[in-house]
């Protein structure tokens, strides 16, 4: 019932608080470069969509407002590619849409501009509300974006020149979801981590699976499983 900011020293393997945003928020975009993180958008305590974004600088423990997002967005994702920081998608508008554009913010000359067609969403042919789906599930290895489309299961490559999202492969078979809520789609290092599994009358399991891009086409090599009866919302990844 109130927006908290945890933070955990992997120095003491100990979780702090105490932390506050200029406008607290959740449901945000968010990504993080070197001793800073950028988060964009989300929503307040009454549900209604922000276009505000903030800088956290890890070194100063300070929060930093930048400029506004040129759309209000909420449920959306965040990414670094080439240094600069972009928000991808999500749920906008009185009609609560989902936002095909994405915005870029670009360091040097802090401002924002918007992405025609940057969301690998499914703009058409979907009955259940916007909201139901999950954010856009995006990563970047070595400054390329990936997505994974858990509707068709295959993974999407951006193409930053012609804009336009292209089909490079499959996801792993066994990496079930609902509407995208319980897969994960992550970076580690010069690999994509695709988290989920199959799930069945309340029983399933947790599959960790590894592809590195430059290699060639999707082949998924399964790292590790686990029995959980646990759905997987998000994830992290630290050290890579």
């Amino acid at each position: 019932m109130s927006n908290v900011i945890y933070r955990y020293s992997l120095l003491t393997n100990k979780w702090s608080s105490g932390m506050r945003m200029n406008a607290p928020r959740c449901l945000f975009g968010s990504a993080s470069l070197g001793e800073i993180a950028i988060i964009a958008g989300g929503c307040d305590a009454k549900g209604n969509a922000l276009s505000s974004a903030e800088l956290y600088n890890s070194e100063t423990g300070n929060w930093q407002k930048i400029q506004n997002m040129l759309k209000p967005r909420k449920m959306c994702s965040g990414v670094f590619m080439d240094g600069k920081f972009y928000v991808i998608g999500g749920v906008g508008g009185s009609d609560s849409k989902l936002l095909t554009c994405g915005e870029e913010y670009n360091l040097s000359t802090e401002l924002w501009t918007e992405i025609p067609n940057m969301s690998p969403v499914r703009s058409g042919g979907t009955e259940i509300p916007a909201t139901a789906e999950a954010p856009p599930l995006v990563a970047v290895v070595d400054n390329e974006l990936y997505a994974a489309d858990y509707a068709s299961m295959e993974v999407r490559k951006y193409d930053k020149e012609r804009r336009e999202w292209i089909t490079v492969g499959r996801l792993p078979e066994r990496a079930a979801s609902m509407n995208g809520w319980g897969l994960a789609f992550r970076a580690c290092g010069h690999r994509l981590i695709c988290i989920g599994g199959p799930r069945a009358s309340g029983e399933g399991f947790i599959e960790v699976n590894s592809w590195i891009p430059s290699e060639g086409p999707p082949e998924w090599i399964l790292l590790d499983r686990k029995q959980s009866a646990s759905f997987v919302y998000n994830c992290a990844v630290m050290g890579c």
